[in-house]
């Protein structure tokens, strides 16, 4: 999809992050913009700032934990456009903490919002979609939908399948002009860990930033994936690492995790040893 302007965008949590670097770079390329997001007053300051480009952008509440909504989502899409020619599934959330700690309810959030949504917003927009001489689809993912780590067992779920889900749709229907990009950013400096839940009450702080890359990048990535209609697209030199080295030589994943489970063992043997003496 090499000419961008005239078309029309759908982007999920758009009010802030990654989401709203997406919207304002796409408003900029001179794409029509539907932005949603459950943060009103947030969504209403990315759609004044996208309407700077001279583009139409329409902001939506929608909590895409809801199947209904979503639906209606879709359906306001259709009325007010008729097609959509790029759906961006951005919305995402993450617990961080013992997997055996995490309740159900956080569990089928977490699924909600990270996965099934954007299945959803896919299969009920996909026929549409599909009659267009070209569309695509961009799932925003992560690195950690691709190397694995401890204590967020269900993001990784989530994230994974979602790496998944983007490889099946794109190998059935490239032949049909849909393009199917999953970006999988390293760190990137949004407030994201900040912002996620956790079975501890301190506040998680972000990784330092010279491993982390900014939303702003990210968004050109996400532009030109969708202009060169590039499948997998993994951002950061960490990430890029993590990645490689899951491929070439996943036993060293593993030795550094056991590593860690040594030290950590270590460090409370040492505490309770304080305790008793």
């Amino acid at each position: 999809m090499r000419d961008l302007k005239g078309k029309k965008a759908l982007i999920t949590g758009a009010a802030s992050g990654i989401g709203r670097a997406i919207a304002l770079r796409l408003a900029s390329e001179g794409v029509q913009l539907m932005l949603v997001d459950v943060d009103d007053v947030a969504l209403a300051e990315t759609v004044n700032e996208a309407k700077s480009h001279d583009v139409q952008v329409i902001g939506r509440h929608c909590d895409v934990s809801s199947p209904s909504q979503i639906s209606l989502c879709v359906k306001t899409v259709r009325e007010d456009w008729g097609s959509l020619d790029i759906l961006i599934n951005n919305a995402g959330i993450c617990y961080h903490g013992p997997t055996v700690k995490m309740s159900a309810e956080q569990w089928d959030r977490q699924l909600a919002i990270n996965l099934h949504s954007p299945i959803q917003f896919t299969r009920e927009l996909l026929p549409g979609l599909l009659e267009l001489p070209e569309a695509h689809v961009v799932n925003i993912a992560s690195i950690y939908g691709l190397v694995a780590s401890a204590r967020s067992c269900a993001y990784h779920t989530t994230k994974f399948g979602l790496v998944g889900f983007s490889e099946a749709l794109r190998l059935e229907y490239s032949r049909q002009g849909l393009g199917v990009s999953c970006i999988c950013p390293g760190f990137v400096s949004t407030g994201f860990f900040e912002a996620s839940e956790s079975h501890q009450e301190r506040v998680r702080r972000s990784p330092p930033d010279w491993i982390c890359t900014t939303p702003e990048a990210v968004a050109n990535k996400v532009v030109k994936a969708i202009r060169r209609d590039r499948g997998l697209v993994v951002i950061t030199p960490l990430a890029h690492l993590m990645h490689w080295t899951k491929r070439a030589a996943p036993w060293f994943i593993d030795w550094v995790h056991r590593i860690g489970r040594r030290g950590k063992m270590k460090r409370k043997a040492a505490r309770l040893e304080r305790k008793a003496a």
